[in-house]
């Protein structure tokens, strides 16, 4: 269904559980992060109006996602810590050649947030079914259909925003990019570590 070409090992959630405050804190970041992402693309392309009422709907149930992690981190006692720059994410803007092409620059930035959220759903999904700790197991289960419906809604701006046959190229090459780097993580207790 995401169509990511690697998978995480179910030995990372062991690593995962062994710093729970780091991969909350990440897990809070990254929601902050997407719902300021979809603030930007409202911000950066006001003109695309069904863009901008889907983008508005998103930001506002990542941030109730973010909201989600924090009262579990309170509920255990745990404060929300300080912001790790994502290598990830940074690895994944360098794919893409820097463009003033506003449509090329919108459809790489679809296509950046695409994968981000297909790579999130895949970790939550591993994360639910390995964990000990079952409340948090259900509480990532709970968050996939979300997570792979936010990849959906990215992948298919970014369809019509373009031709969908160039779109579905560069799509497929940034899935096998996206795939060399992950293949080298889960060492850390990150989303997208």
């Amino acid at each position: 269904m995401l169509g990511l070409k690697s998978e995480t090992s179910p030995s990372w959630v062991a690593i995962a559980e062994e710093n729970l405050q780091q991969l909350l804190t990440d897990h809070a970041f990254a929601e902050q992060k997407a719902a300021a992402s979809a603030v930007s693309l409202i911000i950066n392309f006001s003109e695309e109006t069904k863009l901008v009422q889907a983008m508005s709907d998103l930001a506002i149930e990542e941030m109730e996602h973010f909201k989600m992690v924090h009262e579990i981190m309170v509920s255990r006692g745990m404060i929300l810590g300080i912001d790790q720059k994502s290598e990830y994410a940074k690895h994944l803007i360098r794919f893409f050649p820097k463009t003033k092409d506003r449509t090329q620059n919108l459809v790489n930035r679809l296509l950046i947030s695409a994968v981000i959220e297909a790579r999130s759903c895949e970790r939550f999904s591993v994360l639910s079914k390995h964990m000990k700790d079952q409340e948090l197991a259900k509480f990532f289960g709970n968050l996939l259909a979300s997570e792979a419906g936010h990849y959906s809604l990215f992948l298919n701006f970014a369809r019509q925003f373009m031709d969908r046959d160039t779109v579905d190229k560069k799509w497929d090459e940034f899935l096998d990019y996206e795939a060399e780097y992950i293949s080298k993580q889960g060492k850390l207790p990150l989303v997208h570590g």
